[in-house]
């Protein structure tokens, strides 16, 4: 116990708290010796991030139990099914895709994002196309924290837009049509898109020979 709260720089009365609010599964007991492991380590790393972005440890022990019964972190953040294709990972898959920015503090803001969840060992990521996207840009030389920061503010614009088209359809018919409707409307934010990247790279500076 001593090691694993020197190694998470937390102190042993803390590391015994967070047993007692069951914030950490128990270790694996061989007769009066208890071993912990990297999953302990991870999951104070990640209390540790989650309180310095201002989580209260209420929130946190809710994330804990979740993750302990293999549910969905976003159901418990209270993110809505959606059509997107869900993609189960490895721990290790995970950061084979992101290599050396798998850090505790974009774990944390992914699980604060509703991007990740976990079922069972397994890691749940909501989204294929967010998670390919995310990882073409690390690939293009991106830092996974800026990408993640421009998520959320993609995520405040397109809930935005969600509400402007919840709000037509209402208007116009009765809440049943909005899923019927759907790809319509994804279309229009799609074409809208790609016609406001059009106009924002018609205004850089050209060359002039």
């Amino acid at each position: 116990m001593a090691e694993l709260a020197g190694l998470a720089g937390i102190t042993v009365r803390t590391l015994r708290f967070y047993r007692e609010r069951k914030l950490i599964p128990p270790p694996r007991r061989e007769g009066r010796i208890a071993w912990y492991d990297d999953h302990h380590l991870a999951r104070l790393r990640t209390i540790s991030a989650l309180l310095e972005r201002g989580h209260t440890l209420n929130g946190i022990a809710e994330l804990a139990e979740a993750l302990d019964q293999g549910r969905d972190v976003a159901d418990v953040l209270g993110v809505e099914p959606t059509e997107e294709e869900p993609v189960r990972l490895t721990p290790q898959e995970l950061a084979a895709r992101f290599e050396g920015q798998v850090t505790t503090e974009n774990l944390a803001t992914a699980l604060d994002l509703g991007y990740l969840g976990t079922d069972g060992d397994d890691i749940v990521h909501i989204s294929r196309r967010l998670l390919d996207a995310s990882e073409a840009l690390v690939r293009e030389g991106f830092p996974l924290a800026e990408v993640l920061a421009a998520g959320r503010s993609v995520r405040e614009h397109a809930d935005a837009l969600a509400e402007l088209f919840a709000e037509l359809v209402l208007r116009h018919g009765p809440e049943e049509d909005m899923e019927r409707l759907r790809p319509l409307a994804r279309s229009v934010v799609e074409a809208e898109v790609s016609l406001a990247l059009d106009r924002r790279m018609s205004k850089r500076p050209r060359d002039i020979p």
